[in-house]
């Protein structure tokens, strides 16, 4: 059960301690890692609910990399099998076949025992998982796949910035990325507490270095923005109060809420989001924070559509690139 593996990721003082990512072969250019870049190869399978994924479908989606790499996505409902694909034709991938995410997994490694997680990077011929390694895959995307770019496409990982995005994306993700989920599943008082000062001191920061630049570094999005906007757009709609993540919602900071609707304006981001998906996943799959299954209406998704005013600050939202179609 998804529950029972949720608790072995729990340590003694009840923090949430995420587990590794298991399949971390990387797809490249040259092939010298055994997986050469190839057209039609490889599936990308993700859930519209999960942020982790939702990286991928972004970056995917700014470079134009559709007509290469097919995109699969979950029913945001797991079962005991963990996630399924039920949401195609005979709950089956219509390009794999399979029916679950876990029998990629099990191709890959028959004696594999963890959470079969999105996004993950499966050969289709074989029908196995080649990586789920989450924050490698977009850096590759990025990298490795530029041959397949399209044209106009955005550098998300120039090489001039590659340290203070790095830098940036560490603290993202242990004190916001992950931060909200070490409040969500702690089993403590002192854990929960902990993750939730980390959390706010971190959105905090956040904010003060964004009201004076429109994004995280530079004057394009890059890597940085794309992984701290999939947090920012699911937190009031589940991190908030689902996760007890309640010093302020989203909309009562400023700075970060007009940052978020500058983004999600932008093609490529708010294109992407599914707010269905992402509130029937984390409010019908976690029993134990949510042992009624009640999905809530709101929040009111219009204010994503506001004007933002961070035009004000300058920047080119895509660099010397253009936007997707």
């Amino acid at each position: 059960m998804a529950e029972a593996q949720f608790g072995a990721e729990t340590s003694q003082r009840g923090e949430w301690v995420r587990q590794a990512n298991r399949f971390t072969d990387r797809i490249t250019a040259d092939g010298s890692s055994g997986w050469p870049v190839e057209p039609d190869r490889y599936r990308l399978v993700v859930s519209l609910a999960c942020p982790w994924a939702h990286r991928s479908v972004i970056v995917r989606r700014l470079l134009g990399l559709e007509d290469v790499l097919s995109l699969g996505v979950v029913d945001p409902i797991r079962d005991e099998r963990g996630w399924r694909f039920s949401l195609d034709p005979d709950g089956r991938d219509p390009v794999t076949g399979i029916a679950y995410l876990s029998e990629a997994y099990l191709a890959a490694d028959p004696g594999f025992t963890g959470r079969y997680t999105v996004p993950a990077i499966v050969d289709v011929a074989e029908r196995k998982v080649v990586t789920n390694d989450y924050p490698q895959i977009t850096l590759d995307l990025s990298g490795e796949w530029a041959d397949h770019h399209r044209e106009g496409a955005p550098q998300l990982y120039p090489e001039p910035l590659r340290a203070e995005i790095d830098e940036v994306n560490a603290l993202v993700y242990r004190d916001v990325n992950n931060g909200v989920y070490r409040c969500g599943f702690a089993t403590s008082q002192q854990a929960y507490e902990e993750a939730f000062e980390r959390l706010f001191a971190r959105l905090d920061w956040l904010s003060e270095r964004l009201a004076g630049q429109r994004y995280l570094v530079g004057d394009a999005i890059t890597e940085a923005d794309v992984r701290l906007f999939t947090t920012l757009v699911r937190f009031d709609a589940v991190y908030h109060g689902h996760f007890k993540c309640n010093r302020q919602k989203l909309t009562e900071l400023p700075v970060l809420w007009a940052y978020a609707r500058d983004l999600f304006q932008t093609p490529g981001f708010g294109d992407t989001v599914d707010f269905d998906h992402i509130k029937r996943h984390y409010y019908a799959t976690h029993n134990q924070i949510n042992p009624t299954g009640i999905v809530p209406l709101g929040p009111d998704p219009s204010g994503w559509h506001t004007p933002h005013g961070r035009e004000s600050l300058g920047g080119r939202p895509f660099g010397d690139g253009t936007p997707p179609a």
